[in-house]
């Protein structure tokens, strides 16, 4: 077998403890540049550094392949420029119909065709999951985009109108929901002009005779903070800059959104992007069964989101009175009022007069709020209100695409998640963010490089184990029990307190000081902690995270919207038996935390990816600007570093490409031992889970497995059964 080496963290481009012959070996490896660019898998790379692999990603970018296989995952380089050829519906049927998909070009077509192809050969586990990961603006939400206009195209029905007719619906409403769920739940950021602000799991539903018949849409962490604070240089979500520029004149009246008009939180509006459309998200929502007169409901409750923005607050001259407001701010009080249904008088009311239940008489008491205290409030009930409408959306998509479970028998599932962040300041969104990143790092982990090298050598197989980076001692921080991050944080939320940051931090460090993961920037004043991920370290602020954790909604603001006229606000916010229990009832509820949320939601994904076999797309962001044709080398180090890359393509090229349970392989060639007559016992030997190492594809091995479908293909109709399998790759 030719030589490997791991992959290693590199404070270089080039290794420096590599020894002068292996030094060698890459030099020469590296000296026929013309050649670099024909590489399209990586395990044939020899040897396989970091180095190697790095410069025949380069190659194959500059003359415009942006797909290269690398073992288990398919490692996607963002072009940044529209190439329509690549995409195309003559491509995706290519594909589809080759006798190999994965002898054509890589591709992500190719990946969703070995997915599909999975489905039909019926082998355990029979549903498929396709992991799309990488940094924000490395190309996520286009490759999930595209691999949903595939599997709409290739899972219609040919064979009756009827069934086609729903397919063909079902489709339509799928590939629909990608551009209403890009305007209300991606933004533009300093990375990407349309970065998802929230994680999302489709799974797209086949019936008996793999047809798609339905799908459903899971979504995680939606970024309501967007709604009410925007950082510099950066945008709200897509859709407020639709409706402010894409209003029809009479819209614009009954909207109350008069052209050239300012918001706070509408900040580069000047920048245009193909984002800004805002007709495609009207017939897209009007395709999912939202009628003209809804979604004149929604865009009339978003604007009165941005004049909610506009309204600012000023110190009284008594603390016992509220607080004041100009007379220009005034306006923007009475038009938000109109627009959401709400009295002037009872929405000036929530947003500066707390409400307090004390003593054993349960007596009521009306504090006015200070002026920090009112713009909380005001951007509360901002967030509250988007954040429920994006729910109710999510729902209103799941219903018009939404089967019973008996209308289907698989499916396959594709994961967009918001790429690792590191930004200047991160706080508790950054947190979760990376944590769920951690989650699908050690999935992948536990699947691939984990797995397989302990599966060789329980089965008494020649290996070399080969090390990997494991991040079970970054995920003990954040999780663990009893003591982690998020136990603190939720231990922090139920004391009846305030927190104090600087306590909060001596805390954390007093607690999980033994864990190698944690640090501490101390050259800066904020309370913070560092934690040290698989991508690399993050700082994190302390100051308001609890707060964040606790994501309270004072009761005032939701009275209010229950007893708004709006009829969309009353859908979002129905008056309950519960929510009429008085003030005291609900300030003793039990405080369920954002992280505990977010990481029972996460848990329930990962059982769902665990059952299924994962595929796995990294995306790659070449350079940090965007910029069509750039590769900067260290930057795309750093991310193949972060995913490892390298570890998995060694463990690939020298591992065995097809591995079946024994009970599969002698299921699927028992027709070969009935119709030749061969002894049950010299079919295979229950040793025979893998055959064929990847480096020697030409051994016998291989060809008796391609000998052994082609057999196959020919004894199922020959015999007169129906042949529902699909040919093993």
């Amino acid at each position: 077998m030719p030589k490997q080496v791991n992959g290693q963290k590199e404070d270089s481009i080039i290794q420096n403890d590599l020894s002068e012959s292996f030094e060698e070996e890459v030099r020469a490896f590296l000296s026929d540049e013309e050649k670099l660019h024909l590489f399209d898998d990586l395990t044939k790379v020899n040897p396989v550094t970091m180095t190697t692999v790095l410069k025949c990603l380069q190659a194959r970018y500059t003359v415009n392949l942006f797909y290269t296989n690398a073992g288990c995952s398919l490692v996607a380089l963002n072009p940044f420029q529209p190439i329509s050829c690549l995409y195309s519906p003559e491509l995706m049927r290519e594909y589809h119909v080759a006798v190999r998909p994965q002898d054509l070009k890589p591709h992500i077509f190719a990946v969703a065709e070995q997915t599909y192809r999975n489905v039909q050969s019926q082998i355990d586990p029979i549903n498929q999951s396709i992991i799309v990961s990488g940094e924000s603006g490395a190309g996520k939400t286009w490759t999930s985009r595209c691999l949903m206009k595939f599997y709409a195209s290739v899972a219609a029905s040919v064979t009756s109108p009827k069934d086609n007719e729903t397919v063909e619906r079902i489709e339509k409403r799928v590939l629909d929901s990608n551009p209403v769920m890009e305007a209300f739940g991606n933004a533009c950021t300093l990375r990407n002009n349309n970065s998802s602000r929230f994680g999302k799991y489709i799974q797209l539903q086949l019936d008996r005779f793999h047809h798609l018949s339905s799908a459903s849409i899971q979504t995680f962490l939606l970024e309501k903070t967007r709604v009410a604070y925007q950082a510099p240089n950066e945008r709200n979500f897509h859709i407020f800059y639709q409706i402010t520029k894409g209003a029809t004149a009479e819209e614009r009246l009954e909207w109350n959104l008069p052209e050239g008009a300012d918001y706070r939180w509408l900040p580069n509006s000047e920048r245009n992007l193909d984002e800004d459309c805002f007709e495609v998200t009207r017939d897209a929502m009007f395709h999912l069964g939202i009628d003209r007169s809804t979604q004149n409901n929604i865009f009339k409750v978003l604007s009165g989101l941005l004049h909610l923005g506009n309204i600012q607050f000023s110190n009284p001259l008594d603390e016992s009175q509220p607080c004041e407001l100009e007379d220009k701010i005034k306006d923007f009080v009475k038009i938000t009022g109109d627009l959401l249904k709400i009295p002037v008088e009872e929405l000036l009311e929530s947003l500066r007069i707390r409400t307090i239940t004390a003593g054993k008489q349960q007596q009521v008491f009306k504090k006015p709020c200070s002026r920090a205290e009112c713009e909380t409030r005001r951007d509360c009930l901002a967030k509250v209100i988007y954040a429920k409408l994006f729910e109710w959306l999510v729902s209103v998509i799941n219903e018009s695409i939404y089967a019973d479970t008996s209308a289907w028998t698989s499916f396959i599932g594709l994961l967009d998640v918001y790429g690792f962040e590191a930004f200047p300041e991160n706080n508790l969104e950054q947190l979760c963010i990376n944590y769920a990143n951690e989650k699908l790092q050690q999935h992948f982990v536990a699947h691939y490089l984990k797995a397989q090298q302990e599966e060789y050598a329980a089965e008494g197989l020649q290996w070399s184990f080969i090390n990997y980076q494991d991040n079970q001692n970054c995920l003990d921080l954040i999780e663990g029990n009893p003591l982690s991050i998020f136990s603190l944080l939720n231990e922090e939320c139920r004391l009846n307190r305030s927190s104090n940051p600087d306590l909060f931090q001596t805390r954390i460090e007093k607690a999980l000081s033994d864990n190698q993961c944690l640090s501490r920037d101390k050259f800066s004043k904020k309370p913070n902690f560092i934690i040290s991920h698989y991508a690399g370290e993050v700082c994190y602020q302390l100051e308001a995270m609890v707060e964040k954790n606790k994501d309270p909604i004072p009761p005032e603001l939701i009275h209010v919207l229950q007893n708004s006229k709006d009829p969309l606000l009353q859908k979002l916010f129905p008056v309950t038996e519960t929510n009429q229990n008085n003030v005291r009832t609900q300030n003793r509820a039990a405080v369920i935390t954002v992280v505990s949320k977010f990481k029972g939601s996460l848990e329930n994904l990962m059982q769902i990816l665990n059952s299924t076999k994962p595929h796995y797309i990294r995306c790659i962001k070449p350079n940090a600007d965007c910029k069509a044709l750039t590769f900067k080398r260290e930057e795309v180090l750093s991310q193949l570093q972060a995913c490892g890359i390298v570890e998995a393509v060694t463990i690939s090229a020298a591992g065995f490409p097809i591995r079946i349970s024994f009970e599969s392989f002698t299921e699927r060639y028992e027709i070969l031992r009935r119709s030749r007559g061969y002894n049950k016992n010299s079919v295979c030997g229950k040793s025979n889970y893998h055959t064929a190492k990847k480096k020697e594809i030409s051994t016998a091995e291989k060809q008796i497995v391609s000998r052994m479908e082609r057999y196959r293909d020919h004894q199922v109709p020959a015999l007169g059964m129906q042949n529902t399998h699909a040919a093993l790759p």
